[in-house]
This record gives C-alpha cells, structure tokens and sequence, in this order.
C-alpha cells in the first residue's frame, strides 16, 4: 500500500523525527530551558480567532505579495537556520533551489553548512538575503558583509537577541556535537581551532564560537556602523518591544522581524504573535514588520498579516521537509502552507493580500 502523503506541517515533523537520528532532531526541535516559549509561540495563536465575511466573490484568490520590492508567490519565507547538512547532504543547496522554486525568500545563515558563495551558486534565481551577527574582530563582520553583497545576497538581517546562547537542555542532554564533515562553512578555519579548544574544555563547540566570536556590546551604535558599511537593506531579527521597534525607526532600519529565536534563547519570552500588535502599532507603517515563531497553519500565516505583519518566516517546517524529502520537501512544506493560506482567504473572505485587516480577528 502507498503511504498517505504528510498533510500538515505535524506530518512532516513526525516523518523528520523518524528519518534524523535523535541527537539532530533535538537540535532542530529544542528550544531554551524548561522550552515555554517554544510551546507558546505555537499555543498562542489559539488565543485569535477568526471573523469571516460572507457573500464575497471568492473566484479568485491571490495570496502573492512584495516585501522590500521581492515579488513572493506568499508571505511566507524561509528563516535563517545553522547547519541544513544534518537534515539533507545537500544543505543549503537544495534550500535555496526550493526557495527560487517555491517564489520565495531564502535567508541564509551566518552558520550554514554551505558556504554563502555555494548557496548563491546553487541556485541562480534564487531570492537570497542573509542573516549574520556582529563580531567582536570587526574585520570578520566586515568580511561577512562583502562576500554576502558579492554573493548576490538582497538584504541584510542582524540577529539582535544572542548576547549569548541560551541554554539548551536537550543538546546538553545529548551531548550533540557536529558530525565529522558538517562545520559552519562560512568561517571553517575559525571554527576548527574554537571547536579544539572546546573539546579539551568538554564545552559546545557552538557554545565556545558564540562566546569567542560573537560581540556581546552590540548595541544601536555598533548597528550604525554596520549600516554604514553596507548598500544593502539592514533588517532587525529579534526586536519584540515597542520601545525598541521605536529605536529601530528612528536608526533608519528597512525592516523588523519580531522573532524571540524560535524560543531558543530567553525561555519565558513572550510569545511572538502576541508581541506582533505592539510592535506594529509602535512603527505606525514606518517599515515593514515581519514575524517568526510557531507558524505551522496557513490559518497562522493569516492570524499575523491580520495583526500587521508584512509577511512572516517559517524555520522548523521547512527543516521537516528538508529532512524527509530535500529540495521537494521544502518546496512541498511552502505549497502546502500557501495552498491552506489560500483556503483560509476563501473562507474568510479575503480575496488578496491587501484586503486582509484587523477587523479579520478578535481575541477568543
């Protein structure tokens, strides 16, 4: 008999945790401490519920938009994620061909399994930008930012919220290490005498970078000079506060991401569809707000355009699918959650992107 096909984004997730060995899903699935808010980044969108209109002519249902001028197919892209080679040997790679496939945005991250130059060569239409930190050696970020710009990379987006690693329970529980033949590409050199030193210490050896590599003084001033030093659109990933969507405007920001790290960083956050409004409200149509965090329902997608998100990120979905079928997988996780976008437009009598609005939800 023919297996069912995944039908949700939970199948694929429970086909992901029966392909990786169990080390490699944690790491994907984890989140921060007793992971409280990985649980109410997905639980929180139960607190919204949905206002449909009737007697609409839904013959037709358009869920393409833009976001900073990129045409999508859906407002959906594809997060930053390290190290896409545990789920799939083609990593990266077969992310980025899903993404031009699927008409949509690849954010590639500073600590990919492929390198930057390799991703952008896999795939020539692909839509990419990508994420990085601010380093302590000003020279790497430096480094980091032209070979993104000489990549072909469309904007920059600064992860704000990792003055240090959260801790993560699970990986300490399973001891996980990189396997032999997967490293953070982009900077392999730096990674090999971290990850030496780490072992010798028994630390994670992404633990170490972080500490050694990463600057925790980041503040708006060190923002600035890297606004400075780049022709590309600077975007914020982290910002979940009013009073720092605020400062982010007035830096002169292209875009924010209200992202709380998919719940891997401070366990007790709030939850990011709960934050979106506040946000929203603060930059008053300054710049596009976007959000990540417990997308796993087209119905989810529509909950966050109709609070103000511009558009939002999917990271753990999309790693399912890398997992259980590489390239078509990823391109299998976006259809589906754009095919049940659309349904939910259609039910809710929405027939475009631009006519979804506040008055589409209530808190329930």
């Amino acid at each position: 008999m023919t297996p069912t096909p995944p039908l949700s984004v939970a199948d694929y997730e429970a086909r992901a945790r029966a392909t990786l060995e169990r080390g490699t899903f944690d790491y994907f699935a984890g989140g921060a401490g007793d992971e409280r808010t990985l649980a109410m980044n997905v639980s929180a969108f139960d607190r919204w519920v949905l206002r449909p209109r009737v007697l609409v002519d839904m013959r037709r249902v358009d869920t393409s938009t833009t976001v900073l001028g990129q045409p999508l197919t859906a407002p959906i892209m594809l997060a930053p994620a390290a190290f896409h080679r545990l789920a799939h040997p083609e990593g990266e790679r077969a992310t980025a061909r899903a993404a031009a496939a699927a008409g949509t945005v690849f954010v590639a991250s500073t600590v990919s399994s492929v390198s930057i130059e390799e991703i952008a060569a896999a795939s020539a239409d692909a839509a990419l930008w990508f994420q990085l930190y601010v380093y302590k050696d000003p020279g790497i970020t430096r480094d980091m930012v032209a070979r993104a710009e000489a990549a072909g990379c469309r904007a920059l987006v600064l992860t704000v919220d990792t003055p240090m690693l959260g801790r993560r329970e699970r990986d300490a529980r399973n001891r996980f290490a990189l396997p032999e033949g997967i490293e953070p590409a982009n900077f392999a050199a730096i990674h090999h005498l971290v990850a030496a030193r780490a072992a010798k210490e028994g630390s994670s050896p992404f633990a170490a970078q972080v500490q050694q590599l990463f600057d925790p003084s980041l503040d708006w001033d060190k923002v600035a000079w890297l606004k400075s030093i780049t022709r590309l659109p600077l975007l914020l990933k982290g910002v979940v506060t009013p009073e720092d969507a605020r400062l982010a405007v007035a830096a002169g920001m292209a875009g924010i991401i209200v992202s709380n790290h998919g719940g891997r960083q401070l366990d007790g956050a709030e939850a990011t569809i709960m934050a979106l409004p506040r946000v929203v409200e603060a930059v008053a149509g300054a710049l596009p707000v976007m959000m990540d965090g417990g997308i796993r329902r087209g119905v989810h997608v529509l909950i966050a355009l109709a609070l103000g998100a511009r558009a939002v990120f999917i990271g753990r979905p999309y790693l399912w699918g890398l997992a259980v079928d590489g390239e078509q997988g990823v391109r299998d996780v976006v259809e589906l959650l754009r095919a049940e976008l659309e349904l939910a437009m259609a039910l809710s009598g929405k027939s475009s992107i631009d006519r979804i609005d506040r008055s589409l939800v209530a808190e329930g």
